[in-house]
């Protein structure tokens, strides 16, 4: 057993950054994808890129989507993530091409399945989602987006047209050298069980989120 011990008799060097691993078709509901997977060295995560069509350097419609287990796999009414995922695929594949970034990890805003669920749990006993957070000594929002532009320029991308309603993923994309050139809004009709986290992304983090007025107003 060597356990990576060269020839002087020292370790091998980690390998760090974000690493192309395979390229494979993805046929979905949506249309015929190219999923391409990369190994983050840095933080330990696998991470996907869907690239549909013919993706050029400039203006490419993107969405960032940070990993929802409970809405983008149950169907969980508490977020509109599940919505936003489906939305941002039908998106790319109506453009004729564009990439949806899945981001491992992120789980919710990067504090974990089981963290969130916790927040969850505090969420239906009042608090809203930053309170619950911060009740538990957990970040706000923990995420980090350098991956992500990581893997854009794997793909060759420059400039974006962003999918996302948070300007947190604008400035972050921008700060890791992608051009955003448009943000595109991704709103979801809310519903009964999602309207105060909703109105608390709104108001506590900044989200982009007009079509809330109506419902708040008439609440």
């Amino acid at each position: 057993m060597t356990d990576n011990i060269g020839v002087l008799g020292k370790k091998a060097p980690q390998r760090t950054g974000v690493e192309r691993v395979v390229n494979a078709p993805l046929p979905t509901v949506y249309g015929k994808f190219q999923a391409i997977g990369y190994m983050d060295h840095d933080r330990g995560d696998e991470q996907v890129a869907l690239v549909y069509g013919e993706i050029g350097p400039d203006d490419v419609l993107i969405r960032l989507h940070s990993e929802c287990l409970t809405g983008d796999a149950f169907g969980s009414q508490h977020c509109e993530c599940g919505d936003q995922l489906d939305a941002a695929l039908r998106a790319v594949v109506s453009e004729g091409a564009g990439v949806v970034v899945y981001l491992r990890g992120h789980e919710g805003r990067g504090i974990g399945l089981l963290g969130k669920l916790r927040a969850m749990a505090l969420q239906a006993e009042g608090l809203d989602t930053v309170e619950a957070n911060l009740a538990l000594g957990l970040p706000v929002d923990a995420r980090d987006y350098g991956v992500a532009a990581r893997i854009l320029e794997d793909l060759g991308v420059r400039s974006v047209r962003l999918m996302s309603n948070n300007p947190r993923k604008r400035e972050a994309l921008v700060d890791h050298g992608i051009t955003v050139a448009e943000t595109v809004p991704l709103l979801i009709p809310p519903c009964e069980n999602n309207i105060t986290y909703l109105r608390t992304k709104r108001e506590r983090l900044d989200h982009h989120l007009p079509h809330l007025d109506a419902v708040v107003s008439s609440s």
